[in-house]
Formats: structure tokens, sequence, C-alpha cells
């Protein structure tokens, strides 16, 4: 039961901070283009990872272990966000969360897949209810759809349904910060190719809160944030701590009205009331 709460104890404080990823990303995409702030994201919190790994003096991860880290690499560093950067050309944030609802049944598919969870047929339940509040909520908010753009949506999701569940197996063995830590590295020469690429011809011109900005989405989005929601997902299990996930599009509209002056509707806050409700009957029966 302890370890339980802990778990989703430390998975919602994972999910709090990726939901500051969206009001950092609206700042950072204001001095940075999406592809560069994608990469260089990674390449940071793949140079604070590796830093990490030698001063604790970490070992290295057996053969057996590479194929699942680098499935987290793909899912979680390669994947969902360079797919999500490209398809919010071609369809709006609002339309965007209606996938993002459909992130917590991917993670608890790939629990049950290869984490080897069994949840009760009332969780799916709960699950799927909170999925279509969190997507009636976007499409309330209206939003342009594109089949390229959707399929983008889709294929990101998928990748980072199986990168959490992926990586909270392995972190029930070699923690939730080493997973992250390994995983950034492995993406590291890939991610700074990238970054070297779409590099800004000049510093000059970018303001402090793009850099802080991307600051934030560097050291917290995809180092820090990690390190709590595996450790979540391993202790208090995959299916259900990641209905957790439910809950980020209003954390991060919540910060967004708080930090940048964004309006709140009252849609926003009925919603929010029953998807937590519905984090609490998954919980219940996970």
């Amino acid at each position: 039961m302890r370890h339980g709460a802990e778990g989703w104890g430390s998975g919602l404080l994972g999910v709090i901070i990726f939901s500051g990823s969206l009001p950092a990303t609206r700042v950072a995409v204001g001095g940075f283009s999406p592809v560069f702030l994608t990469s260089a994201r990674a390449v940071i919190a793949g140079l604070l990872g590796a830093a990490l790994l030698l001063a604790l003096r970490q070992k290295r991860p057996s053969r057996a272990d590479l194929p699942s880290l680098a499935a987290v690499a793909l899912g979680v560093v390669v994947g969902f966000p360079p797919l999500t950067a490209l398809a919010l050309r071609q369809i709006t944030a609002a339309h965007s969360v209606v996938f993002i609802g459909t992130l917590p049944l991917a993670t608890a598919l790939f629990g049950v897949l290869r984490g080897g969870e069994r949840p009760r047929p009332a969780f799916w339940l709960f699950s799927a209810a909170g999925a279509a509040c969190v997507a009636g909520f976007a499409l309330g908010r209206g939003g342009s759809a594109s089949p390229a753009g959707d399929a983008l949506m889709v294929a990101a999701i998928l990748l980072c349904g199986y990168g959490y569940a992926e990586g909270a197996r392995l972190s029930r063995r070699l923690g939730g910060w080493q997973v992250i830590s390994w995983a950034l590295v492995l993406a590291l020469p890939v991610m700074t190719v990238l970054a070297l690429a779409t590099l800004p011809p000049a510093a000059g011109p970018i303001g402090l809160p793009a850099w802080l900005g991307l600051g934030y989405v560097s050291v917290f989005s995809m180092l820090v944030g990690f390190v709590f929601w595996y450790r979540g997902l391993a202790l208090g299990g995959i299916a259900g701590v990641g209905q957790l996930q439910l809950l980020q599009p209003f954390f991060g509209l919540a910060l967004a009205a708080l930090l940048l002056g964004e309006p709140v509707a009252w849609s926003m806050v009925a919603a929010a009331g029953l998807v937590v409700l519905c984090v609490a009957g998954a919980k219940r029966f996970a």
C-alpha cells in the first residue's frame, strides 16, 4: 500500500512538471524553431544525464537492456517531441489535445503487453470515460483537422505510450533517473546532428524568455519530470498511474493562465472535475 501511494504521488509530481512544458514551449517558440527546440532540449538533457551517470559512477546497462532503452529513447526522446511539433504545423493545439487524451489508454495497453499488468474491466471503463472527457473538452474548444497531422499524432501517441511502459518496466530494476539518463545518452548523437542542422543563425535577437523556456523543457520536461514519472509508474503500476496523464492538459492550461494571463473557461473547470473522478475510479480498479 505504501509503495502504491508513493507511486501515485511521484507520478502526479511528474505530470505537474510535464504540464509546465505547455507554457514554457509557447514562450520558447517565440525565439526558436520547433525542430531546433525539440532537438536542443534532448541534447541539453542528454549531456546532463551523461554527467550524472559519470559523477555517480553508474554501471553500464547490460546488453539485454539495450533494446528496451532504445525503445524508451525512440518513444519519448526521438519520437514524440518531433512528431507532435510537425503535427502542430497542420493541426491546432486544441485538436492535438484530442489525441493527448488517448495517451493514458495507450500507456495502459502497453503496460498490459509489456509490463504484465491485468487491470479489472471497470478500469478500462473509467479510463475510456476520462479520455472521452478530455477529447470532448478539446473538441469544444474548436480546432482544424488534417489527415497528415492526425496520422503524425497517432504515431506520436503510440511511440510515447510504448516508451512510458518500457521505461517503467526497466525502472523497477535500474531506477527511474538511470533509465531516462541512459535513453537520453543513446539518443544524443542523433539529436545533436538535428540540433546543429537547425541552429539559429544568431543568438542576439533571441530574448531571455525564450532561453528560460528552453531551459525548462530541457532540464525539467526532458529529465527531472521523467525521474518522478518513471518512479511513479514502476511503484504504482503502469496502467493505473498512467491515468494521471489525463490531468496534464488541464494543469498546462491552468499554468498558462497563471503565467501567461490566458483566460480560464468554465468548461475547463467542469471537464477537469469529471476527469478527476475518472482518474479516481481508474485508481480504484487498476
